[in-house]
């Protein structure tokens, strides 16, 4: 076998030479993320004239998002401030380079939620804001010269969740007393307003989505679940409430992961002239996207030849004729492409990791893996390469959500265990969406339960595949996987040699309580339905039962916690009582909080930090041996 290629932590978790490359309207300029002064920053580059690039923000927390306006002076952005998710939205003068960039939102304390362009008002960008309350998002108009905001609707209470807006009519969309979801006609001038449409609740546990009006204003593109198991694109019809399939898959859902992860792209590729439809996205193993329009057929046929990965973020000019396209690979993550349609002619415009070479990766391979119920659980393996697979040290990473998916991709993590020699799983235990609601629904009082029964299985299945090592495995994830390893440690410790905990939660109750007042309209559909309501004595007690803070005295895996201070979601205290607990027992824990970080750990340097120390507290409890050495 080749040699193995020994390849730092920096290497794999540091930032990316560019990132998220989007056309300007008029296909002359590209914008992209990249480094300055090592944070993640808005960079403009012509296209046909490349080495002319300027850096146009100058943060000092990494932008995750920006977008092109209409205008071609102005570009917006936005950001939060240390973690704490309260995202606000920035402007850009590109005219004039040397002017700050101006904050649209400056209100502490509040969060912006989505953007929308509307091409007949030039000028303006729309969004929700809970500036009058924390707990309620109203929609509002924002002028991006002047800042001017004008609200175009007022929330009535808290169980309206968002809007939605066309220039023709607004409508709400609000928790049913039934937990369901309904979408209401709003009239702006009363506030009155009148259902269109009711959904099952219990279908969708991060709501409808995606939910997009159409470009006339007559309809709604929207994620259902109504009379399939599989997640498929409808139309609904807005005068007469009636639901119409667009377009579905035989085997998959929707790909919805932008849902949780907003950097990554919408189900729906729409025309960014007209708005649209032109493609889907669904994802199994692999991402599919079916062509709704016969010139992005014709793009797509020519997209997918540049690369063996998938198609991921993707934008065009507005004729339709230049494209960049960037790709999801395992082991070539982010190369990005411009395409001209019209003259058939492609070039690489970067590789977002252009040090690693694709070569020296492990592939991650898709598995199956049956539940000791009979369920499949459609599963990620990542071997090393250039050792033989045998009885290897196994690294269980554990997604979050747990209303998410692991999915094919470059995973950092997966290739840095996998590099020191390391079997790495990722399961799709029940609960985890993208594989029908039935699969999903099949998590509701599992938690601690079957869901945690999967993993173990997934666990059992690798030893008796001959890939691991049954007294060398550890489990690791964020958030919910945070929360899965501690059940790891506290419900069957005697199947983990080590767990790592990142941002996860020890006590479901107290989680629950503390959920900042953004999430709480939205807990009707996952935790109250999945876990428990805290506010009923009988439940709460069973929330306990299910809780690692109740099982504290269990722990006796070497265990390492870390968590972001400003974290809005899981609240610090849920790691910090947890430590306490174990401290008061003499029982060692390896534990590090993240003062500028929040549910996400973003910053690069605390990117390097966490996993140089979990490669480092591995390598002591799995026997393989860690490299320190700095590359880059």
């Amino acid at each position: 076998m080749a040699q193995r290629e020994t390849i730092s932590v920096e290497e794999f978790f540091g930032p990316p030479t560019r990132a998220k490359a989007t056309l300007s309207p008029d296909g002359r300029e590209m914008a992209y993320l990249a480094l300055w002064k090592n944070r993640m920053n808005v960079w403009i580059e012509s296209v046909d004239a490349p080495g002319d690039a300027r850096c146009v923000t100058t943060e000092d927390r990494g932008v995750v998002s920006y977008h092109w306006t209409r205008d071609p002076r102005w570009l917006l952005y936005t950001r939060d401030q240390g973690g704490d998710e309260n995202l606000h939205l920035y402007r850009v003068d590109l005219e004039t380079p040397d002017a700050p960039a101006v904050d649209l939102t400056p209100y502490p304390g509040v969060r912006t939620v989505g953007l929308d362009l509307p091409a007949g008002r030039p000028g303006k960008v729309v969004t929700q804001l809970n500036l009058r309350d924390r707990a309620e998002f109203d929609l509002v108009e924002l002028d991006i010269a002047t800042g001017d905001l004008t609200t175009l609707a007022q929330s009535p209470g808290s169980n309206v969740e968002g809007w939605l807006y066309s220039e023709h009519e607004l409508f709400a969309v609000a928790t049913t007393a039934e937990g369901d979801v309904e979408l209401s006609r709003w009239d702006g001038a009363t506030g009155a307003a009148t259902p269109v449409a009711r959904f099952e609740g219990g279908d969708a546990p991060l709501g409808i989505y995606p939910m997009e009006v159409t470009p006339d204003g007559a309809g709604v593109w929207l994620g259902s679940h109504r009379g399939s198991d599989r997640l498929r694109l409808a139309r609904l019809d807005l005068a007469t409430g009636k639901e119409e399939e667009v377009d579905s898959h035989p085997q998959f859902d929707l790909d919805t992961r932008a849902r949780v992860f907003p950097a990554l792209p919408s189900p729906l590729i729409r025309s960014r002239r007209t708005g649209e439809l032109l493609g889907v996205r669904y994802l199994g193993e692999r991402q599919v996207i079916h062509a709704l329009d016969p010139h992005f057929a014709a793009v797509l046929e020519n997209l997918e030849k540049l690369s063996d990965g998938d198609l991921a973020g993707l934008s065009s000019d507005e004729s339709g004729q230049r494209w960049v396209a960037g790709f999801t690979h395992d082991r070539d993550p982010g190369a990005t492409f411009l395409y001209d349609h019209t003259t058939g002619e492609s070039r690489l415009l970067h590789r977002a990791k252009p040090h690693l070479d694709p070569d020296s990766l492990a592939p991650m391979r898709p598995v199956s893996i049956t539940s000791r119920d009979g369920l499949t659980l459609p599963s990620y393996l990542t071997l090393p390469v250039g050792i033989e697979p045998s009885r290897l040290p196994l690294v269980l990473f554990v997604h979050g959500g747990p209303w998410s998916r692991d999915s094919w991709g470059y995973h950092p993590a997966a290739q840095l265990f996998a590099n020191r020699g390391c079997a790495v799983l990722q399961i799709n235990f029940r609960g985890s969406t993208g594989y029908g609601k039935a699969f999903t629904r099949a998590g509701i009082g599992e938690f601690a339960g079957k869901m945690h029964d999967d993993l173990i299985d997934g666990v059992r299945w690798a030893v008796e595949q001959g890939y691991a090592d049954p007294e060398r495995v550890a489990i690791m994830g964020g958030s919910y996987g945070g929360y899965a390893s501690l059940v790891g440690v506290t419900f069957t410790p005697d199947v983990f040699a080590a767990a790592v905990d990142v941002v996860g939660i020890s006590d479901l109750a107290n989680f629950m309580r503390n959920q900042p007042d953004f999430v709480k309209p939205m807990l009707a559909y996952n935790w109250f339905t999945y876990v428990g309501d805290p506010a009923d004595p009988e439940q709460e007690a069973d929330m306990l039962a299910r809780s690692p803070i109740s099982r504290v005295d269990q722990i006796r895996t070497p265990l390492m916690v870390v968590h972001g201070a400003n974290d809005a979601r899981v609240v610090l205290a849920e790691s910090d009582q947890l430590v306490e607990a174990l401290r008061a027992r003499g029982v060692p824990v390896q534990y590090t909080v993240m003062k500028d970080e929040g549910h996400a750990i973003e910053n690069p340097e605390n990117v390097i930090a966490l996993y140089t120390a979990a490669e480092r507290f591995l390598a002591e409890h799995l026997g393989f041996e860690a490299h320190f050495e700095t590359r880059i």
